[in-house]
């Protein structure tokens, strides 16, 4: 499991913990009709793992060449719930998350838009060292979240979500840049075209 996934849930526990979850050497299965490669902010992002969590939850993964899911830079991420759902409900489960761990982690920050019936919750993670001196993760989410319809009509939420990171001495210059230029992504975000989903059988 890697430590984007404890980071990184919708809809269900922060604490997904199951090696069955784990990439294997098949290709990962695209359940979605999204196999890629997404273009955003210029890179192409490849589809790297997915899962079906439960009967109406999706999840897949994309990062750049030379990226893997268990340590990346920047990775796009699409999360679907095939049910009729009030968005503000689901922004607020993943708030009602966040605050729970900033209880436990100052670092924790975020901060929800609302605009034409969508929403963006931008918000910041960390994972200390072992000894809990240090950061030894940083983890900036940006995740768009919209009411869809699929290409079969089924009703779903569909989340768009950028997620880029630092480790250990790039955690300082990584926060720094941040404070200086948080407004880029939101806003690359918030412009990019959502994709068009088929749930596959």
């Amino acid at each position: 499991m890697t430590t984007h996934r404890f980071f990184s849930v919708f809809l269900s526990t922060l604490f997904i913990a199951s090696e069955a979850l784990g990439q294997s050497n098949k290709p990962p299965k695209d359940y979605l009709a999204v196999a890629g490669p997404i273009r955003f902010a210029n890179t192409a992002y490849h589809l790297a793992w997915t899962a079906h969590l439960s009967a109406t939850f999706y999840k897949q993964e994309y990062v750049a060449a030379g990226d893997k899911p268990e340590r990346f830079k920047t990775m796009l991420l699409l999360d679907v719930v095939t049910s009729p759902l009030k968005l503000s409900d689901v922004v607020r489960a993943k708030v009602d998350e966040l605050q729970r761990l900033k209880q436990q982690n100052l670092v924790v920050s975020y901060e929800v838009f609302e605009k034409d019936g969508e929403y963006l919750l931008d918000f910041l993670l960390s994972q200390n060292t072992p000894d809990g001196k240090q950061i030894s993760i940083v983890e900036r989410n940006v995740y768009r979240y919209k009411t869809v319809v699929t290409r079969s009509g089924q009703p779903a939420v569909l989340l768009f979500g950028v997620s880029t990171r630092a480790y250990d001495a790039e955690v300082t210059p990584f926060l720094t840049k941040l404070k200086a230029d948080r407004s880029t992504l939101l806003r690359q975000v918030s412009q990019v075209s959502m994709p068009q989903i088929a749930i596959a059988k």
